[in-house]
């Protein structure tokens, strides 16, 4: 997360406890101010939280607000690339009453889901792995003081993200 960027998951949740907490104490106590900001917090952290869930793509390379930037396991892109061909096979299979062709189009579409879904395993693997190794990496810079490798280990957070939310974003469009 950079510097001033207020969109982690996890501060947003804490902010949404706090001002569940702190709206709940105003309605008890009758402090309509404090019930008034509790419910603002809350809403507040709503919003950073759907922003720490945002990705934008452009093909196969994804980014993120935070500007990390990731680009696709080449399996996710081969096998969309297969399920679209297999598909196109079968739907002429049909048409033209090739049986040969149709089985063949079933076939490489479904292998082409099973490529799809083993980069996505990939890139939600690496993508964990990276947040936790920048997030960590981040945090001994900080307390030692050195702000290249702080940097560094954001970065390596950032994009780690972004490859994360590339393939969570690509498995629930699939699963609508």
């Amino acid at each position: 997360m950079a510097d001033g960027d207020n969109s982690s998951s996890a501060k947003s949740y804490v902010d949404q406890a706090t001002g569940a907490v702190q709206s709940v104490l105003g309605s008890v106590t009758g402090n309509t101010s404090d019930q008034t900001s509790g419910d603002a917090k809350k809403s507040q952290a709503e919003v950073e939280k759907e922003a720490s869930h945002s990705i934008g793509k452009l093909g196969n390379i994804a980014v993120t607000p935070q500007g990390g930037v990731a680009q696709d396991d080449p399996n996710r892109t081969a096998g969309s690339w297969n399920q679209t061909v297999g598909s196109g096979k079968e739907m002429v299979g049909n048409f033209v009453g090739a049986e040969g062709l149709k089985r063949e189009g079933i076939e490489q579409n479904r292998e082409g889901k099973g490529q799809e879904a083993q980069g996505q395993l990939s890139d939600l693997g690496s993508g964990m792995g990276d947040r936790a190794k920048g997030a960590l990496g981040a945090g001994v810079a900080g307390l030692t003081g050195n702000k290249a490798d702080q940097d560094k280990f954001q970065a390596q957070h950032d994009d780690g993200k972004a490859q994360l939310r590339s393939a969570q974003a690509d498995i629930q469009k699939q699963a609508q």
